[in-house]
């Protein structure tokens, strides 16, 4: 069965693309006659807010749409996020990394030829520090973040590994194609915090597999992220969904939208007087049917 989901964070308020993205996944589910799922990530401590979490689920009905319930609220699952990055931490597939932002910067700037070109620029690659040196900080208190090994993801899934591909479809379903994985793009992500436990790729990945999403609608910002999340689901056996990306909504000068952009928050849109069945329209025109690349 066709399972989707819309997948928000309760970090401010939903804006015009949120609207897109959500009415494209649930009329999506609604052709294949299959199941629309609402998912709260809500794993940012520091951001996110229980009033965003309502205006969530206020947005989404005045838009029209319906979801199954209970809600997932990631959350309320911390522990099966942590179970899971104890699986990597017991292969040896994850590493403790102690550099700061301002550190990692400093070695990508002394050996770019060493970092890959990732999503979002040049991307770090580390390695587990000696025994010693590591217990110190430790005993120190250091805060650390838990890093994926992308040689050591390489080396455990061996010729599998060059093999990773990801299905992409069309808005409508209409067309469909295989492309090469490049999880490498992104070297070696952080998958969580001393502090904070997880992050959103492993929790994302982890509640798709859970929840059986068969289809994973998202806007073509995160086409990349399909890269590394094709990684993750092949080292933990969790099936791969099909991805789909639409157009992002842009402003007058054609710079995405934020959640910093008040004007164009759905609160705002309603309290202007404006009709949910236009932003159903709007939604319609971006249901193209041509492909995009992943990245």
């Amino acid at each position: 069965m066709f399972v989707t989901r819309f997948a928000p964070s309760p970090t401010g308020l939903l804006h015009l693309g949120h609207a897109v993205s959500a009415l494209t996944a649930a009329r999506a589910a609604e052709a294949a006659g299959g199941r629309f799922l609402l998912r709260i990530e809500d794993i940012d401590r520091t951001r996110c807010r229980p009033e965003f979490e309502e205006a969530i689920y206020e947005d989404l009905a005045w838009l029209g749409l319906e979801w199954e319930t209970p809600v997932r609220r990631q959350s309320e699952h911390l522990d099966d996020y942590g179970r899971a990055l104890r699986q990597l931490i017991e292969r040896g597939l994850v590493y403790r990394c102690f550099k700061t932002r301002a550190e990692i910067l400093d070695d990508i700037t002394r050996a770019p030829h060493l970092a890959p070109d990732g999503p979002d620029g040049p991307a770090f690659i580390g390695a587990p520090l000696d025994p010693g040196e590591e217990r110190t900080l430790l005993e120190a208190g250091a805060p650390f973040a838990w890093r994926l090994s992308i040689e050591r993801a390489r080396a455990a899934l061996g010729a599998r590994f060059e093999d990773l591909t990801i299905e992409v479809e069309s808005l409508d379903g209409a067309c469909r194609e295989t492309i090469a994985a490049d999880p490498g793009m992104f070297g070696d992500v952080v998958l969580g915090r001393k502090d904070s436990g997880t992050s959103y790729h492993l929790a994302s990945t982890h509640d798709d597999a859970a929840q059986g999403v068969t289809h994973v609608i998202r806007g073509e910002d995160l086409a990349p992220a399909a890269h590394l999340h094709r990684l993750l689901q092949a080292l933990f056996g969790w099936p791969a969904p099909i991805y789909r990306h639409h157009p992002l909504v842009t402003d007058a000068s054609g710079r995405r939208l934020a959640k910093r952009d008040r004007a164009a928050t759905l609160r705002a849109i309603r309290e202007q007087g404006e009709r949910p069945d236009a932003l159903s329209a709007l939604a319609r025109f971006y249901r193209r049917p041509q492909l995009r690349s992943e990245g």
